[in-house]
């Protein structure tokens, strides 16, 4: 769960402070049981466990009831025992390609999947990828349908684009950068297309997309949603920096432990989203010249291992376990964060180079 920092109406965890979503069953930042009546005041309830508009394709339809295996109705619950079906939002997978896949998943903890994925690539191992992450702010109003929209805008802006430059690898850069951004825009006016004009909490999402194309990779981000490189043989490397009150602490020299632990570590500083100060991504070069990982995540995942090299050792062992696949790789990594407690939705998205 993320928290944008300008917002006032948001309440209140009693037992430690930290922002909580009125929604919210126990606390992200302490894991404190969240009981009515026991929040600090805030702006009157809205009823934000909306059914996407944007649809998920290429997933198959409901099964039996999960708890009694009885047929489950066309209003979603099981018409034996009354069991609410599972949606198909609440866990989906995506693989453009053999060497990228991702999967996204509500966790254990929400009652609604926010995170959301977009992801292409061609088939050519290593040749071309795009992956992109968004996580919808759990305190505003629709944040599942805005994030959604708002991923498949920006990989849409990605693949549709080809531009080289004039040929150098600084020019090549540029020219993705400018991709980059533009995504980003895309990103932005999907949210607000999915965003009531007169909502007092409007969509917000975070943001961040990779571009790898023949041995050039490129990151943007705005929020915390994370991307990093990680090589076989080589020192693991966060692609990205966070534009949260957490890492401003870290920057003034407070430890990443104590201040990704604190009341307010899901603060986010920038997002998309109506009242966004600003969503210009913030972007890194890299030269890839090793096989490895390209990970980008939620903070679903990263909540639980956020220094890139224990999580780069995670994901070579996972990959391990699972014969490189990427698919079955993204899919154990998301298990392991439930495993953990599975606090906040968790989106994994992986391409090996």
């Amino acid at each position: 769960m993320d928290v944008a920092m300008t917002s006032t109406t948001d309440p209140v965890c009693p037992s430690c402070g930290g922002h909580v979503s009125t929604t919210d069953r126990f606390c992200e930042a302490c894991g404190a049981e969240l009981k009515p009546g026991e929040l600090a005041p805030a702006a009157p309830a809205l009823d934000t466990d909306t059914e996407p508009t944007v649809e998920i394709h290429a997933l198959p339809p409901a099964g039996p009831c999960t708890s009694c295996g009885g047929t489950v109705g066309a209003d979603g619950y099981c018409e034996t025992c009354g069991t609410k079906a599972a949606k198909p939002r609440d866990h989906f997978s995506e693989q453009p390609a053999p060497w990228v896949a991702g999967v996204c998943d509500r966790g254990i903890r929400h009652t609604r999947n926010e995170d959301a994925m977009a992801i292409a690539a061609d088939p050519e191992p290593g040749s071309r990828a795009l992956l992109v992450v968004c996580d919808g702010v759990s305190s505003s109003l629709d944040s599942d349908v805005a994030s959604l929209a708002g991923a498949r805008a920006a990989r849409d802006v990605l693949t549709a684009g080809h531009a080289q430059g004039i040929g150098t690898e600084s020019s090549r850069s540029g020219a993705i950068v400018a991709r980059l951004n533009a995504a980003a825009d895309a990103a932005s006016d999907a949210v607000l297309e999915n965003t009531s004009p007169d909502s007092p909490n409007p969509a917000s999402c975070t943001f961040v997309a990779v571009v790898l194309e023949d041995g050039l990779l490129v990151a943007g981000n705005v929020g915390d949603s994370r991307a990093y490189w990680f090589p076989d043989a080589s020192e693991a490397v966060a692609l990205t920096v966070d534009d949260s009150w957490a890492a401003e602490l870290i920057a003034t020299g407070i430890s990443r432990a104590e201040a990704e632990s604190g009341p307010h570590a899901h603060a986010i500083t920038r997002w998309l989203g109506k009242d966004a100060p600003d969503h210009t991504p913030r972007t890194t070069t890299l030269r890839v010249t090793e096989p490895g990982w390209v990970m980008v995540c939620s903070d679903g995942l990263w909540n639980y291992c956020s220094e890139a090299a224990p999580l780069a050792d995670l994901t070579r062992q996972t990959a391990a376990a699972h014969g490189g696949d990427p698919l079955a790789t993204a899919s154990a990594l998301v298990d392991w964060a439930n495993a953990q407690g599975g606090q906040d939705n968790i989106t994994v998205t992986l391409a090996r180079v």
